[in-house]
């Protein structure tokens, strides 16, 4: 069964390009993974919107393995104005 998951993050704007360009290297790991169907940054006015979709939950996992051991700036932190939003996603 596919699976996804929408996660919205809110950079303060000083933070904004920046965050961009880690969401970019974050969804570029995931692709490396096998079983990532697809992982794309988008935006809106006040967030930082990653969509990752997988064709197993145990592709999901995996890839957030792949993601943790490579090393990227996952860090919550103070360049967030408010905590992220995180829906996952089973398909109907």
């Amino acid at each position: 069964m596919k699976v996804g998951m929408v996660a919205s993050h809110y950079p303060h704007a000083s933070y904004r390009e920046e965050f961009v360009s880690r969401v970019h290297q974050v969804a570029e790991e995931f692709r490396r993974t096998p079983g990532c169907l697809s992982a794309e940054c988008w935006l809106s006015e006040d967030a930082v919107i990653s969509i990752v979709r997988w064709e197993s939950e145990e592709a999901f996992a995996a890839s957030l393995t792949a993601v943790q051991a490579a090393g990227l700036d996952l860090a919550y932190d103070e360049r967030e104005s408010r905590p992220r939003e995180i829906i996952r996603l089973v398909a109907a």
